[in-house]
């Protein structure tokens, strides 16, 4: 859980977040989102802007675990806070994590732009639910868009990550 930081009104605030399990520490504009934030300050482009309003997902990081879509959340809101975007998923740089593996197995991407945030809500819903049923990931990941709509392949990524048996 997040605690906003009320009386910042304006200015520059100094912030420390630990960021895919290093801290970092930056002053930024009170009013500067956690998305801003993780792309120009700490330099980790893998999180997308999609739509800026929380519509579409592509932003969605875990924050202490959780996930959120950090297009719609302050830097400042993540002060002490543990983020974890799609570059410190994996355990190492030349293994992927098993949802990303998974993705990579049954094609659940088409241009890319969404992966990242559906890879990253995909995680969230099996850590809540591990054995969901294909209506279940459809709903659990209804706030993530695909423009491609390539969402039959990301189903069964899902599922494929969570130990099931995918059908065709």
């Amino acid at each position: 859980m997040f605690v906003f930081r009320t009386g910042i009104l304006g200015g520059r605030v100094d912030i420390s977040v630990t960021v895919n399990g290093e801290p970092t520490s930056h002053d930024v504009e009170a009013r500067r989102l956690l998305v801003h934030y993780l792309r120009e300050d700490v330099g980790l482009t893998g999180t997308n802007i999609g739509c800026d309003t929380s519509s579409c997902g592509a932003c969605t990081v875990h924050l202490n675990g959780e996930s959120v879509k950090s297009c719609t959340l302050l830097a400042v809101q993540a002060d002490g806070q543990d983020v974890t975007t799609i570059e410190g998923l994996a355990p190492s740089s030349d293994e992927l994590h098993p949802m990303q593996e998974a993705f990579r197995q049954e094609h659940g991407l088409q241009c890319g732009y969404c992966t990242p945030g559906m890879v990253m809500a995909a995680v969230s819903l099996l850590d809540e639910n591990a054995k969901p049923t294909e209506l279940e990931v459809r709903q659990g990941l209804e706030g993530n868009l695909c423009r491609c709509t390539g969402y039959h392949n990301i189903v069964k990524a899902v599922l494929a990550a969570s130990g099931q048996p995918v059908k065709d």
